[in-house]
């Protein structure tokens, strides 16, 4: 059979797809490959826009290990099957009171898969998923089973975190979590330079701050998220305008838009500005993972850089005028987001505060170079790219970005010496 991935950009022809139904399964699975001498693979819901989950040997889905394993209440701590989607994962947490500390903006991955990659969400006084995870359960090359943590093999934790499906089989992970929390969620429409000169200032008022800037204009769409307490009198988005937002104008309105720009690309100007207009003010407030996940069933393909955040007005600045100067046209949004640092070995943010950039372009269109523009313009902010989204780095290149490295290279030599968990994107990411 052939597997693709969400954006359609990646195809591969698996000698097997598996989904085993335990752990004992997984384990049986890789000591069979090995026997085959075949590498496995483990895929989620295929977003990520890279190679990562390609592969000509065993394809492992995980949708079986789905669920809680187990709570913690006193730590308000809980145990996570592998394969559990996060649209299923953050209800579940709701009726326990608890929540994770931040989220991405979509919630079809599964919390592996999220943890794998590296999401994160938005806040400079947050971390990314990885951030929260506190242990990991995992089926290793040679068909072991390990459970791992911050005082039980710290550095195959500390690197497998954020671990690429590099290092073994995550099939449960113990996650922090904290009581649930409402956010008041603040929409309002602005302009590029005024929105970039006051970012500092929007960041350190907002807990979560996220803005999407259409490209061919000056306007924005900036999102403020805060924390409120339960007495907050904000009340939820009437379901006609949940509805008229997400589903009508975000995804069916918005999804003809793109396939009229792909078309006619000379429109993408002006439908960018109606977009924009479209997308008005907006207040209201609701259980936190309500708020940071959307819907979004228009296909597109994705680069997206972490850079200082002293750094954003330059690569902004850069991004806007090679786009004006340039046969190019983005029927899709830039997205900026901020996060804090954490301890994470392959984190975007390991040891550093950062502005994230997305670059956006509808599946149908080509980018017409603006990928690999917008990397030229990181680079020279040593920009770290998302693991899951469109990039050309490589294992030279992540030597000079990530001070552990080196660290994560060794621990791979250890657990996976013959390569079991391996494609040919990983070895360009992570060297033979």
């Amino acid at each position: 059979m052939t597997w693709s991935n969400w954006a359609g950009n990646v195809n591969a022809t698996p000698a097997r797809v598996l989904e085993p139904r335990s752990v004992d399964e997984v384990a049986d699975v890789v000591k069979r490959s090995a026997d085959r001498g075949e590498r496995v693979r483990v895929v989620g819901a295929g977003h990520s826009f890279t190679a990562l989950c390609a592969t000509d040997g065993a394809l492992l889905r995980l949708t079986h290990l789905s669920g809680i394993r187990g709570i913690d209440c006193a730590r308000q701590r809980v145990r996570v099957a592998g394969g559990t989607p996060l649209h299923v994962l953050n209800p579940i947490l709701d009726g326990l009171g608890l929540a994770l500390p931040n989220l991405g903006d979509i919630d079809r991955q599964s919390i592996a898969g999220a943890i794998a990659t590296g999401t994160h969400g938005t806040g400079v006084r947050h971390q990314g998923i990885a951030a929260a995870v506190t242990g990991l359960t995992m089926v290793l090359a040679d068909g072991s089973v390990v459970s791992v943590d911050d005082s039980y093999d710290t550095e195959l934790f500390q690197a497998a975190r954020v671990g690429l499906g590099a290092f073994g089989v995550v099939t449960e992970v113990e996650l922090q979590c904290v009581p649930a929390f409402r956010l008041r969620a603040l929409e309002t429409p602005g302009r590029l330079d005024e929105v970039v000169e006051g970012y500092e200032q929007l960041v350190a008022e907002y807990d979560h701050v996220d803005f999407h800037w259409f490209p061919h204009t000056d306007r924005v769409l900036l999102k403020r998220n805060s924390r409120v307490g339960n007495d907050d009198p904000g009340q939820p988005q009437p379901a006609w305008r949940a509805r008229l937002d997400e589903d009508i104008l975000s995804n069916k309105v918005f999804g003809a838009l793109n396939r009229a720009a792909a078309v006619r690309p000379g429109i993408v100007p002006r439908l960018n500005q109606v977009s924009a207009r479209v997308l008005g003010a907006k207040e209201y407030t609701d259980t936190s993972w309500k708020v940071f996940c959307t819907s979004r069933d228009v296909r597109f393909r994705e680069s997206e850089y972490a850079v200082p955040r002293a750094s954003l007005p330059a690569v902004i600045a850069a991004l806007r005028t090679w786009i004006d100067t340039h046969d190019v046209t983005l029927p899709f949004p830039v997205e900026v987001r901020s996060t804090g640092a954490d301890d994470v070995w392959l984190s975007t943010a390991y040891e550093r505060e950062n502005a994230y950039v997305a670059v956006h372009q509808y599946h149908r269109m080509d980018d017409r170079g603006v990928f690999a523009a917008f990397e030229a313009i990181v680079r020279e902010h040593d920009g770290r790219p998302h693991w899951g989204k469109l990039h050309t780095l490589g294992a030279d290149d992540f030597t000079r970005l990530y001070p552990r490295f080196g660290d994560a290279l060794q621990v791979r030599d250890r657990v996976d010496p013959d390569r079991r968990f391996t494609n040919d994107h990983l070895t360009h990411l992570l060297g033979p």
